[in-house]
């Protein structure tokens, strides 16, 4: 493409002290660019703005940072006060629970003025003295950004295998610690996706991505101290990724071949890393099963006759269906999310109405009990319990009130012992505020559950504003969680609420698919139909209502503001996907043709029709839009910066309003979540919520 000089509004340095209003945004040209689908040319003027090496789409990203900053300066000052307001609630200096493995426990634990944690351990008590395994801090010196993939010791403790990445591209490599005397080994190994130890302490299996799709493809033996690793699996089939487990009581190896919905498992006796790895169960389409192993039973999770899976039981010799034995039956309403496995227990990790459930079970009385939480909305997961023959069970519980607590479970006696709760600096008081659960009626007549938290002393009387937020993809279901920094929204009176709309997993499978492929309008329509019960039900009104996704949310942002621009007075779509129909016709695009199974394959002409109504780029029109702030970073290596810069530059065409359009691009390394030090997140944070505030005129 020839070279051209972009079209930016004038002395934009020079004027950033004058009337924000005043100031132009830029202008991308418009160059023309073609493609013929199923018949139809298609034109996509800023297509250009995928030449990440081309120095003019830098000048124009650099050029709508510079807009953004002086639009937004007068708010600097409330963004300051906020992330100050934020810190001052965080234990800067902080540890972790730790967690035994083997003779050692390990914790991370954080220090004040430093952005990453320090991951530690001590041999048979906390008294004992610490060894450093990986400060992050030391590692990220010379680095703008430092992410860890994988972080696995050896059943011998003596090493730590890990993965790095610099760039924030999810691009890792593979490091060998020697804990011993704390050098690195030079056995290494680059986009590494998973890894895991064998038993003899001196083979690594790994799984590699490739290049230009990182589709994680290729499974690896590794031997330590020979130069290159040896292939062992390659997986030709692009709807397919590939990762590797370990079971709990260390037997075998598991490599995982998954699709969106049909898996493959293989398996190798942990013991004998030489031998090939086995088929369990031969794929078979919509077939989705996951295994674990204890004593000499595989454990199958299965949904098979099993819409929301059940576990099956079948002797290590006779793996085939025939010889399955019924361990937890299938429940209408219940999502099997997982099963963990112990010497003398079973945990059985559950989902239904949108709230996380447990039922334990003893191998030797056979007997199963729940374990019950005490708030109506709130959220609790399984946490570290490697130990295959400990005798507790930890998990993790919070709510929108209660803070991170960590718990470790006996379910002999059925209690609970309260181990660690994150402390919130400052005067915060749970019973200053109160959450609830709410049920909008959708369009077709579907009950969406709502988590709502707020300040007592909230008026309904529709003039309060209301952040709603929904993500809505992947069978991916949003927990309610605690956070400090949503007390900086909540004590400017302002409520929070979650949507589990479909296309989640709140709800249990059937809730997954009916917001998926040729059904995932109904994201959309859940979004809106929640939207429009809160304004309905006095909570808040449409000119108070400011509403945030990112990612596959941020699809779910660009589509509810194109079907309902009238219903929201301000929108933070972070890292969204919004170009639908340029990448998912783009198969060399990292993700693009494993997400068929997810939105549509666009070759098909029925799939590419639906999508092309739903597309947030493709469906702009000439109207008035509610005010837009769109995050995103150039090394995004999940939803690619071009996507939102593109939707920016097509809207700004098209918008008939005066309501602000900004576009925040992290340009310096940067991932799909955005900025890796704590401190540096914190900053975004009280950005993003300083603007959403100011948008119902909330500016201290």
């Amino acid at each position: 493409m020839k070279l051209f000089t972009l079209i930016f509004f004038g002395g934009l340095i020079s004027t950033i002290t004058m009337d924000a209003q005043r100031l132009a945004p830029p202008v991308a040209p418009a160059i023309e660019h073609q493609q013929v689908r199923h018949g139809e040319t298609v034109t996509d003027n800023y297509f250009w703005l995928r030449e990440k090496s081309n120095p003019e789409v830098i000048k124009y990203l650099e050029a709508e940072n510079a807009y953004t900053a002086a639009i937004t300066k007068y708010l600097q000052p409330f963004a300051d006060a906020l992330y100050k307001e934020m810190l001052a609630r965080i234990k800067q200096t902080d540890l972790s629970v730790p967690v035994r493995r083997g003779s050692y426990l390990y914790y991370s634990r954080t220090e004040e003025g430093k952005q990453y944690p320090i991951h530690c351990r001590r041999k048979g008590s906390m008294q004992a003295p610490e060894e450093v395994l990986l400060d992050l801090n030391e590692l990220a010196k010379g680095h703008k950004f430092v992410g860890i993939g994988s972080f696995v010791v050896s059943d011998n403790d003596n090493l730590l295998a890990y993965t790095v990445d610099f760039i924030g591209f999810r691009q890792y490599s593979l490091q060998v610690k020697d804990l011993g005397t704390g050098k690195t080994l030079p056995d290494t190994v680059e986009r590494v996706t998973s890894l895991q130890w064998a038993a003899d302490n001196e083979t690594l299996f790994l799984t590699t991505e490739d290049e230009i799709t990182k589709r994680s493809d290729k499974l690896w033996r590794h031997e330590l101290g020979k130069a290159q690793p040896e292939l062992l699996y390659e997986e030709k089939d692009e709807l397919y990724d590939i990762g590797l487990k370990r079971t709990r009581d260390k037997r075998f190896e598991l490599l995982e071949i998954e699709s969106k919905d049909t898996t493959e498992v293989r398996y190798l006796p942990s013991a004998t890393p030489g031998e090939k790895f086995q088929v369990f169960l031969p794929r078979e389409k919509k077939h989705r099963y996951y295994v674990d192993h204890r004593e000499d039973l595989f454990y199958i999770r299965t949904n098979k006759d099993a819409k929301n899976f059940r576990v099956v039981t079948t002797p290590e010799n006779k793996i085939a269906p025939q010889n399955w034995k019924e361990f937890i039956g299938h429940q209408t309403g219940r999502l099997i999310e997982d099963i963990e496995l112990f010497r003398d227990f079973a945990v059985s990790v559950e989902k239904s109405n949108a709230l996380n459930h447990m039922q334990f079970y003893d191998f030797k009385t056979a007997a199963w009990h729940a374990l019950a939480f005490p708030e109506t909305v709130y959220s609790a997961f399984p946490g570290d319990t490697p130990d295959f023959d400990s005798t507790t069970f930890r998990y993790t519980y919070q709510s929108f009130l209660t803070p991170q607590s960590v718990y470790d479970y006996n379910p002999q006696t059925a209690s609970s012992t309260l181990l660690k709760r994150q402390e919130v600096l400052g005067s915060y008081d749970p019973s200053q505020y109160a959450a609830d659960r709410l049920w909008a009626t959708a369009r077709d007549g579907a009950k969406i559950p709502i988590s709502i938290v707020y300040k007592k002393g909230f008026q309904r009387n529709g003039k309060a504003p209301l952040f709603l937020y929904a993500y809505g993809s992947y069978g991916i279901g949003m927990a309610a969680t605690f956070s400090s920094n949503r007390l900086s929204l909540l004590d400017r009176g302002m409520a929070y609420a979650i949507a589990h709309i479909r296309g989640g997993d709140e709800m249990g499978e059937e809730w997954r698919e009916d917001g998926m492929l040729m059904k995932k309008k109904n994201t959309f329509y859940d979004f809106i139909d929640s939207a429009e019960y809160l304004t309905t039900e006095r909570w808040t009104s449409s000119d108070r209502l400011v509403i945030e996704g990112g990612s596959a949310g941020g699809l779910l942002m660009g589509a509810v503001v194109n079907m309902r621009p009238d219903l929201f007075r301000a929108v933070h779509a972070a890292v969204p996907f919004v170009d639908v129909m340029n990448t998912m016709m783009d198969a060399s695009l990292p993700l693009t043709v494993g997400e068929y199974l997810e939105w549509g394959d666009p070759n098909q002409q029925a799939a590419y029709d639906y999508m092309k109504t739903y597309s947030p780029y493709d469906n702009l029109e000439k109207r008035a839009y509610p005010a837009m702030l769109i995050t995103t970073s150039l090394n995004d290596s999940q939803v690619m910066y071009w996507e939102p810069a593109k939707y920016v530059a097509r809207l700004r065409k098209l918008k008939t309003d005066n309501n602000p359009l900004l576009l925040k691009v992290k340009m310096e390394p940067a991932g799909h979540g955005g900025a890796s030090g704590r401190y540096d997140r914190l900053k975004d944070t009280a950005f993003e919520y300083a603007w959403l505030l100011s948008q119902v005129g909330i500016n201290q």
